[in-house]
């Protein structure tokens, strides 16, 4: 069973996160990039349904050449192979443009699943999967805690807020997971030094036979109008236990809609 797991390079989320003020977009440069913490479920996920099934995973990612280092923990994670669509002509995509481009670089590769996380800590739109099962004509199982697949048939456990639900499609599918799925592995020292000989296939928007008129920020569907900067933290309130502590907690914690 082929997989394609798609992983995303973002700012670490304990970073001071920041806009550019010349186009509004996010400062990838000033802060230190990692993996999507979601995507490491989904490449872990991919590498047990391999190791169950056979058959290859295959790292996707778009991003600017940097995220390159995001692609190769994948690979020293265990996946097989990667592609990476870099185009300056992307940058400011918004998540219309970028299911586009994913959907079209998908469709150079022969897959059975692709399989995501199911939202990524600098957006958090939780968009991508129904977007690729739109344009791709697949079905989609979201959110899933538990995946298995047998005779064409792919089946998940959809979390939910009081248990799960029981969710079955038939593949090709486009599968999203979440942490509860699994513990992703750590790359090993063999797997980090392996990874350096796995091939990366770099292509463009025009390699995907897209228009680069097409994507970009001057022709996102979405863009940021204004943006202020969080205001600094304000000192918290003491509150000094006269016999009355309990009481002024519950008018503070009355005062601030808590109760």
């Amino acid at each position: 069973m082929d997989i394609v797991v798609l992983v995303k390079q973002v700012p670490d989320t304990w970073a001071e996160r920041k806009l550019q003020e010349t186009d509004k977009t996010l400062d990838r440069e000033s802060v230190d990039a990692v993996m999507n913490e979601i995507d490491e479920y989904a490449v872990e996920e991919a590498l047990r349904l391999k190791e169950a099934h056979g058959g290859e995973v295959t790292v996707l990612t778009m991003g600017p050449e940097r995220a390159a280092e995001t692609i190769r923990k994948a690979l020293s994670m265990g996946a097989d192979k990667a592609v990476h669509v870099s185009d300056p002509a992307l940058h400011g995509s918004c998540a219309v443009q970028t299911a586009e481009t994913l959907a079209a670089a998908l469709g150079t590769i022969p897959f059975d699943l692709v399989v995501l996380g199911s939202e990524s800590t600098d957006a958090r739109l939780s968009v991508m999967a129904a977007m690729l099962s739109e344009k791709l004509g697949l079905p989609q199982l979201s959110g899933a805690r538990k995946v298995t697949v047998e005779d064409g048939t792919v089946t998940i456990e959809r979390q939910t807020e009081t248990g799960y639900d029981r969710v079955q499609g038939a593949t090709p599918a486009v599968v999203s997971v979440v942490e509860k799925i699994n513990e992703p592995r750590y790359p090993s020292f063999k797997g980090i030094m392996a990874a350096k000989k796995k091939p990366v296939t770099t292509v463009t928007v025009a390699d995907l036979g897209l228009d680069a008129g097409s994507v970009g920020l001057a022709n996102a569907t979405s863009e940021v109008l204004e943006m202020t900067p969080r205001p600094p933290r304000q000192a918290g309130q003491i509150v000094k236990d006269e016999g009355d502590g309990g009481a002024k907690i519950a008018e503070f914690l009355a005062a601030q809609k808590l109760l």
